[in-house]
């Protein structure tokens, strides 16, 4: 089975429209896709209609920001009820503090010399109500003050850095709350990209488990060929089902196209096992 769990549209920071993004799906050869875009469903019924026609089966996706032990953390959720009331309005409270972080984290860069970069993101941006760190990168990296997307975080707007704005997200509990309540699976998305000591991934992957948290993204294109290896091992100690997905945004950002990935590791349950007959 070939599967993308993990993507990307213009309903929040990537850059194809949902049906195009089925297109390329369907073009690269994917039989199973979800699309997950940040704290917002609008595009699943989009994806969903373009996706069936064309043949491939496809998953309700999301990806929740979630903060935890002072960072944030992303929940992938799959296969959700997306007309869920609790889902919904969960979603709707998260996204309900972006604007002000966006104007925050334009007031910094103005600060640092970098003028018009709120105006510059927003227009970036197809959803207003989600502003993010990726529209603000692509403006620095459009008007030349970083060679690379990475750059840019590395730079201005990683955790840490001048232009960075913390944000407090849904808890844990909530988001795996939301996702299981709609009768889908939650999914510790790239787990690879977190700051965590040994200690704190241990009591991540035990409080997700206990609130019933079934999976992990294994091979994913924020993973390195060695955190394939790593995460499979992650998944077979906690008994996690095991997820893929290139985490796409945009033909020409990040690792991975969509569908193209290496196959999961031997020797794990997908966590698609029993959707797919």
């Amino acid at each position: 089975m070939k599967a993308d769990l993990h993507c990307h549209s213009t309903v929040s920071d990537g850059v194809l429209e949902p049906e195009v993004l089925a297109r390329r799906a369907h073009a690269n050869g994917v039989e199973l896709w979800a699309l997950t875009d940040h704290d917002e469903i609008s595009g699943v019924a989009r994806a969903r209609t373009v996706a069936q026609g064309l043949g491939i089966r496809f998953l309700s996706g999301v990806e929740i920001s979630v903060t935890w032990a002072g960072h944030t953390v992303h929940i992938v959720g799959l296969g959700f009820d997306d007309t869920n009331h609790d889902m919904v309005r969960g979603l709707e409270a998260v996204r309900s503090g972006r604007t002000d972080r966006a104007l925050e984290m334009g007031r910094r860069l103005q600060k640092l010399g970098i003028g018009g970069s709120y105006e510059g993101a927003l227009q970036r941006a197809s959803n207003p109500a989600l502003v993010s760190r990726t529209h603000f990168a692509r403006y620095l990296l459009e008007e030349g003050y970083c060679s690379t997307m990475q750059a840019v975080f590395d730079r201005y707007l990683g955790e840490g850095k001048p232009a960075y704005v913390p944000m407090q997200w849904s808890t844990l509990e909530q988001a795996v709350g939301w996702i299981l309540a709609a009768g889908g699976r939650a999914v510790i998305a790239h787990p690879g990209r977190y700051n965590y000591t040994p200690v704190q991934f241990g009591a991540l992957f035990d409080t997700f488990r206990d609130l019933g948290g079934q999976g992990i993204e294994v091979v994913t294109g924020s993973h390195t060929p060695d955190q394939f290896t790593e995460y499979a091992q992650v998944a077979r100690h906690y008994g996690f089902l095991a997820s893929c997905g290139s985490d796409f945004h945009s033909p020409h950002e990040g690792k991975l196209d969509l569908g193209c990935m290496p196959d999961l590791p031997a020797g794990l349950k997908p966590v698609w096992h029993d959707w797919i007959h």
